[in-house]
């Protein structure tokens, strides 16, 4: 990373936010925080360009590999590293097996939001990944125990395969809807959000009539649910990247779980018209790459790309400025807040794939990256 100089840097270009693009004149001052007036002697670093506030990853794991929970906390940065060279430098991370949380004091690696662990059932999610509750009723305690482990935020296994059902394994839900009810409610009394990973419909309706804000994947919803969550504000990241990965988990499934390998095609074939209705019905839909195991780090711009194919009309903001302040941070670079931000050469309005290039990225006004 470049030290800031001592002057503060000078960056002139087009500054895209929610209001669309103007020109914009933005100093940094040595401190790494936007200047709310002119800095003499700044040294210029973007003369030219396409300025856009940090990239925010809303379903990333700094923590989870693909052999499971990463422990050397070395390797979590590199991860964080890998997000953050991409633009991406706000993290939601939606649940990690590991404490990640000395790595929030790093000025090097984007801001983290961290979740806590996921909260399943045994043998219903990733072995060795979640906080395993035997019984469906210490939910409410492991959700306010999760709650003052994370930063605002509890993730809950809606629904997982299933390999005791009676009529073949599948997806199925995990917890009975008068306790989901109970622990959103001491949730949100304990100041957290909640969200749940969900593929399939079964568990839908139990998680959005007890007041869940955010619901991971989604490919399972169905219009009246898509409705229901518009009325209720219930915020949709669809992690279309990690979607398309369905195919491959029921090539693996078909020969012994054929109902839940068909189940899992099926969702995959409707799930980027199912992400179109939740966007035209008015649904809060964020970008979201599920980062970590078998998603390799540093996608977001792919995932900006799949929600323009899917109709979503603002992508840029869905992984942006609106996706800052859903998760309660400034939407643009306001003056005193850290310069956290990404230029391209291009205007990605144009072309969301020139967001795969950055030619430059501050954090914390410190320039890590630069194209050439």
């Amino acid at each position: 990373m470049a030290d800031l100089p001592a002057a503060g840097w000078r960056l002139r270009g087009t500054l895209l936010g929610p209001d669309g693009a103007q020109g914009a004149d933005l100093y940094v001052d040595a401190s790494g925080r936007i200047s709310p007036e002119p800095l003499p002697g700044a040294e210029d670093l973007v003369t030219g360009g396409w300025i856009v506030p940090g990239l925010v990853d809303a379903h990333c794991h700094v923590g989870l590999g693909p052999r499971g929970a990463v422990t050397d906390l070395e390797e979590c940065a590199d991860q964080a590293r890998t997000d953050r060279d991409a633009g991406t430098l706000l993290i939601r991370d939606c649940g990690s097996p590991v404490d990640t949380s000395p790595l929030q004091a790093r000025d090097d690696l984007p801001e983290i939001i961290r979740a806590g662990r996921h909260v399943a059932r045994p043998k219903r999610y990733i072995s060795g990944v979640a906080a395993e509750l035997d019984d469906p009723r210490l939910l409410v305690d492991e959700v306010r125990t999760q709650a003052a482990r994370g930063d605002g935020w509890v993730k809950l296994v809606g629904d997982w395969i299933d390999r005791g059902l009676d009529d073949g394994a599948d997806l199925a839900p995990l917890w009975p809807d008068e306790v989901l009810a109970e622990a959103i409610a001491a949730a949100h009394d304990a100041g957290a959000r909640v969200t749940a990973h969900v593929f399939g419909a079964d568990a839908l309706p139990g998680l959005i009539r007890a007041g869940i804000d955010c619901i991971e994947h989604g490919p399972g919803l169905t219009d009246d649910l898509i409705s229901e969550m518009a009325e209720r504000g219930t915020a949709l990241v669809p992690t279309l990247i990690n979607v398309e990965t369905f195919p491959s988990i029921a090539e693996q499934a078909t020969t012994k779980y054929p109902r839940y390998a068909g189940h899992m095609r099926d969702l995959y074939a409707h799930a980027w018209e199912t992400t179109g209705k939740a966007i035209e019905a008015g649904v809060a839909v964020y970008a979201g790459t599920d980062a970590g195991g078998g998603i390799e780090h540093g996608r977001i711009a792919d995932e900006i790309v799949e929600l323009g194919r899917v109709g979503h009309p603002d992508p840029i903001g869905a992984a942006s400025w609106a996706a800052r302040t859903w998760l309660g941070r400034p939407a643009g670079p306001a003056p005193g807040a850290p310069a956290d931000l990404v230029v391209y050469d291009r205007d990605p309005r144009d072309d969301l794939g020139a967001l795969r290039a950055p030619s430059v990225v501050l954090i914390r006004g410190r320039r890590v990256s630069v194209g050439t």
